[in-house]
């Protein structure tokens, strides 16, 4: 008996029958390339606004370098922290002292935080005194230790000045970075394996087809910024409006947080406000005597209670050491030292800095704008891919700008069961997802029952 041929289709292509395996990397390229397409402009922007936040501490010591930086005469003598506190209360009337940080060097300002009602919204007054002379050199709007240049760009980055609505596009585009990253990787690795040729998977093609040259380029550029695509992805979550609360949740289940004193570690009388100059002053002795160097934080009980003095140095070495300390008797009764973290929070605690730029300083900044840099690229070819295969007059033969329909109704069931499990952890993800596949599938049998219906 003769072997029955293969059945073709119009296009004169054989169809073959095909394999689970193939189903699912197919759609593994459909969900790599349809989903990319329409959240590349999150991560364009995304990417293009991290750039600008990334290059914000040169910008802000050139800003505010009056407020920032004082010249320290030849052997001059600070005056007393106490002092200082009190000119900056001299500027700030209407506020409550919430934060002191002492000079971090020689050449720079002490600050001095308020929650004044003169504040806008969500912000602080904070006050730089010049800590050789005690007088005010400038008082701005702070959101935390951010100074408004830096929250100005925090914010476009995050919510775009939208608000809790605009944190959906950082979210939606946090989610989907690490899927866009591990997808590409699979489609491309596999597809070079089966053909012998992993050298190929990093380095660029230079010769062959146009077409074949910049799917080579997409590829290799996603392959080198893969590991940083990763990280940003997963720092990035642990921001965002909805995963981020899963993510703190998963930390304090498996012991991960950051360990923190609290100022419930003593009971004691409020301290009036007008004496928070001079506690402050024995808070920091009484710190510096138990080995704490700069740069420190000292945040003053607002109802009675330990006084905190945090160290906040952020770059490498990371410096987080923290005291819960009695304002009346000047005792500690509570020490959390950075050593004593488990390994999981000093990791997201480092994590985070380089993620904001400050770890290792202006490498960390050039590392992180050549990773928005290679995100930028990789949208930018992805789309010159596309508009060259984009919807034409059906004579060009191209009427499939999305892709054939994936034949395999299995294949969209491990998806979708995918997108419901991580759409547990990661929300927008899930929801997402589940509209992609469900506007697939739609393209697949909506085509088949109208043909029917056609057909005599």
């Amino acid at each position: 008996m003769a072997t029955q041929a293969p059945p073709r289709r119009p296009d004169g292509t054989v169809d073959r029958p095909r394999r689970m395996r193939d189903e699912l990397r197919e759609l593994t390229l459909r969900l790599h390339f349809s989903v990319g397409l329409f959240i590349a402009p999150f991560l364009l922007v995304a990417a293009a606004t991290g750039i600008l936040y990334a290059l914000t501490p040169q910008i802000e010591q050139a800003v505010y370098d009056r407020e920032l930086h004082v010249s320290a005469p030849a052997g001059a003598e600070t005056v007393p922290l106490a002092q200082q506190i009190e000119s900056a209360r001299s500027q700030v009337t209407d506020g409550t002292v919430t934060e002191v940080r002492p000079p971090e060097n020689a050449g720079s300002t002490t600050r001095v935080t308020f929650d004044a009602p003169s504040a806008p919204q969500d912000r602080q007054r904070t006050a730089f005194v010049d800590p050789y002379t005690g007088e005010v050199t400038g008082v701005l709007n702070t959101f935390g230790e951010w100074l408004p240049l830096r929250t100005w760009f925090d914010d476009l980055h995050r919510n775009l000045h939208l608000g809790d609505a605009g944190r959906w596009y950082s979210e939606v585009a946090a989610s989907w970075l690490w899927v866009l990253a591990l997808s590409g990787l699979v489609v491309w690795v596999t597809r070079k394996v089966r053909r012998r040729s992993v050298r190929a998977s990093v380095l660029p093609q230079r010769t062959g087809p146009r077409r074949q040259r910049s799917v080579s380029r997409h590829a290799t550029i996603g392959v080198w910024a893969a590991i940083g695509l990763l990280f940003l992805s997963a720092t990035g979550l642990t921001w965002s409006q909805y995963a981020g609360g899963n993510v703190s949740a998963l930390r304090q289940s498996l012991d991960w947080s950051t360990p923190q004193v609290s100022s419930d570690a003593a009971t004691t009388a409020p301290i009036a406000e007008g004496d928070v100059a001079e506690t402050a002053q024995s808070v920091l002795e009484v710190a510096r005597g138990e080995g704490m160097a700069d740069p420190v934080a000292i945040t003053p009980s607002t109802g009675g209670g330990a006084w905190v003095v945090s160290q906040v140095q952020r770059s490498w070495p990371l410096k987080q050491d923290s005291l819960a300390i009695d304002p009346t008797s000047g005792a500690v009764v509570e020490s959390v030292r950075f050593a004593d973290w488990p390994l999981a929070g000093k990791l997201a605690e480092a994590g985070i800095s380089f993620h904001m730029g400050i770890l290792f300083g202006w490498v960390n900044q050039l590392l992180l704008i050549g990773i928005a840099g290679a995100v930028i690229a990789l949208v930018v070819i992805g789309y010159r891919m596309w508009w060259r295969r984009r919807p034409r007059p059906p004579r060009t033969g191209l009427s499939r700008p999305l892709g054939r329909p994936v034949d395999s109704a299995a294949a969209y069931g491990i998806f979708i069961a995918l997108a419901v499990v991580v759409g547990l952890a990661l929300p927008l993800l899930g929801v997402t997802l589940i509209v992609f596949l469900a506007c697939d599938l739609a393209r697949r049998i909506v085509p088949a029952v109208v043909g029917r219906r056609r057909s005599p």
